[in-house]
């Protein structure tokens, strides 16, 4: 009886109706949008994982007989292309889009379903919603920022959290910096992460390891986070590359 209350959060299912409804929000989409969900054997909700992303696919648009949404299975136990390590995904059921830079670590379930939606279609129209000045921002960013924005399936606001993290990351990765990664991380798969957090409500937004917001954010109060993590770590970046230049020319010193 533990996990049935939970269990119950991850089931996937969509009427006819549903279906009706989800392939006409899709009819949206421009591009093709490319998407891995990663799964093992021993994985509790990867099966369903797995049948809500090719439901998203089996429904989006087609250009050539080819679906928007293109999925791809990648199972631990077959993965000769190295495709774990390569997105450094340890975790699953794990969902990525632009080459990692937006994440889902664990079922993008009940709620977040919506989020995700949202998300494929701005990946495939190019339009990321956000404003020019925090284009701008983030594609001048010096240094790496991760957003973790942790979520439940029953929560409302989560979806709206997770869909401006990951256009944080979308307008980073296209504008070629690739420097911002979005982590939308399922609290009741990764209690871990959800206590390492301290979370008592979601959404839970941390970024670099601090947790700086709870509730969803405005865009300028995300941005104006990200800035300085992004500057503290670059200001870090800088101070090491000071010191080695210092050692070796100690080091150099020495020998002559």
């Amino acid at each position: 009886m533990g996990y049935e209350w939970i269990d119950e959060m991850f089931r996937f299912s969509m009427s006819k109706e549903d279906l009706e409804e989800l392939e006409a929000t899709l009819k949206d989409m421009r591009e093709p949008v490319e998407v891995y969900t990663f799964v093992d054997n021993a994985c509790r909700y990867c099966s369903n994982t797995v049948k809500l992303i090719e439901t998203l696919s089996n429904v989006s648009p087609k250009i050539g007989g080819s679906s928007l949404v293109r999925h791809r299975v990648v199972k631990r136990e077959a993965d000769a292309e190295g495709f774990f390590k390569k997105f450094n995904v340890s975790r699953v059921p794990t969902v990525l889009m632009i080459e990692g830079h937006i994440k889902y670590t664990g079922m993008p379930a009940g709620e977040e379903i919506r989020g995700l939606i949202e998300t494929l279609i701005r990946l495939s129209t190019g339009d990321s919603g956000l404003n020019e000045h925090t284009v701008r921002e983030i594609t001048g960013l010096k240094a790496p920022v991760k957003i973790d924005v942790i979520v439940t399936p029953t929560c409302p606001y989560c979806p709206y959290a997770a869909l401006l993290a990951n256009m944080f990351a979308f307008e980073s990765f296209r504008s070629g910096n690739k420097l911002v990664t979005a982590d939308i991380i399922e609290a009741y798969e990764n209690p871990d992460i959800a206590d390492k957090y301290g979370v008592m409500s979601v959404p839970t937004i941390a970024i670099n390891g601090e947790v700086e917001f709870i509730g969803v954010p405005y865009e300028d109060q995300l941005l104006e986070r990200v800035l300085e993590h992004s500057k503290r770590e670059y200001l870090k970046k800088v101070k090491k590359e000071e010191y080695m230049r210092i050692l070796r020319e100690l080091t150099e010193d020495k020998e002559s």
